[in-house]
């Protein structure tokens, strides 16, 4: 679209919000980061400028888009929050899945971009229906094909906030220490560290913005300014009525502050003394059998432009690194990560998410943990070996975070 446009319809439709912000403020170590009990809200400690942008963004998150504007002429969702809407506005995604179709060729990821991959568009707006051309389809050249859920973003800044030499110190990819467990910081061609996305395909928030913008919503951007190709073949021209680039980089920082600024779900507040005990016992087993491994409990965040970010002690059980934990060789790749490899997910607002895994496979904490293989496998027998009391204090531990 005419992402300018887009953009000041939104704003005159929270300027309300951005003025009240404006009047009543932004509701010796690193300290604790600030968490909270209302998913979707921004994080603690935003000056007014900062609140007002994560407002505007919202508003944008939540916006409807049409193809005069720049959506399509492929695509998956028609605004951000169709794919993020669990709990919350910022959340996880369970109505729709992105289907991804890779190629293996001599041992080698290839994304088949040139005939459509990774990311295969399953809509097609009016225009290009009436062109005589539907939504994408698997490119004959895929080897492998998997639908995926979309993640959660709430605290998604802070993450982006942990230096690489933070990570590095948890990796271990040749397995030094011989527990079995190999994770590795996913690195582009350029040596950029890449934390983000399902298999560590991501640099910032801002990459991953971008691409969702591209590939789920079919905009055009001032770093990528052609038009997404269908299968390869370009689109017609009476299909893409709006001017490129459709989002400006104005407009697509406001989205990304949103994102960056979105809190970490704080952990379910024990009831009762007798509840407190069990989560607690339930996160010692976490540790012993060997979960905190790749869901490492805690990080620390360097320096990051809001003060709110920085120099935060963060509880997202995760090490943000890839490992194999599927041993899948019909499974999707990236050239960051192979078939069956993926970035350790983090666990926080886990007590919010009703289905699991990158595909949504599991419906049950459990299931999800039998499912790990690869890598995890040792944990996942450890787990299995567990008395059954043990194992549901291990599963409450989980639940309430």
């Amino acid at each position: 679209m005419n992402a300018r446009k887009w953009w000041c319809v939104s704003r005159a439709s929270v300027a309300w919000v951005v003025v009240m912000s404006a009047l009543f403020g932004g509701c010796g170590g690193p300290s604790p980061a600030p968490m909270t009990d209302t998913p979707g809200e921004a994080v603690a400690g935003l000056t007014d400028a900062e609140r007002g942008r994560f407002l505007l963004g919202r508003a944008l998150f939540e916006r409807l888009a049409t193809p005069h504007e720049g959506l399509g002429p492929l695509f998956n969702g028609e605004r951000c929050s169709t794919c993020h809407d669990q709990p919350t506005t910022g959340g996880a995604g369970t109505a729709v899945r992105v289907l991804k179709a890779t190629g293996m060729v001599n041992g080698r990821c290839t994304l088949l971009e040139a005939k459509g991959g990774d990311n295969i568009q399953l809509r097609a707006t009016p225009l290009l229906i009436a062109e005589g051309l539907g939504p994408e389809e698997v490119p004959a050249e895929a080897t492998a094909t998997a639908l995926v859920t979309s993640p959660p973003l709430y605290g998604l800044g802070l993450l982006e906030a942990v230096p690489s030499t933070e990570l590095e110190r948890h990796s271990d990819p040749e397995d030094a220490d011989g527990d079995g467990i190999s994770g590795r910081l996913a690195r582009f061609a350029d040596g950029r560290a890449a934390p983000f996305g399902r298999k560590g395909d991501a640099a910032t928030v801002g990459d991953f913005v971008e691409s969702a913008l591209r590939f789920e919503l079919g905009f055009t951007t001032e770093d990528h300014p052609l038009e997404e190709l269908r299968n390869g073949v370009a689109v017609p021209q009476a299909a893409d009525p709006a001017a490129d680039p459709e989002m400006d980089a104005e407009t697509m920082g406001i989205l990304t502050d949103y994102i960056r600024l979105l809190a970490p779900p704080a952990p379910e507040a024990p009831a009762s003394a007798e509840a407190a005990d069990s989560i607690h016992r339930g996160k010692d087993l976490f540790q012993e059998v060997g979960c905190a491994r790749c869901h490492v409990p805690s990080l620390i965040t360097g320096s990051a432009p809001e003060s709110a970010l920085t120099a935060k002690r963060i509880q997202a059980y995760s090490d943000l690194l890839v490992h194999d934990i599927g041993g899948a060789t019909g499974d999707v790749c990236t050239p960051q990560a192979g078939p069956g490899e993926y970035r350790t997910t983090p666990l926080w607002g886990l007590r919010y998410r009703s289905i699991f895994l990158h595909d949504g496979s599991a419906y049950t904490l459990q299931a999800a943990i039998e499912a790990h293989l690869g890598e995890a496998e040792a944990v996942t027998r450890a787990f299995h070996d567990l008395e059954p009391d043990d194992r549901a204090l291990l599963l409450r531990f989980l639940s309430h975070l």
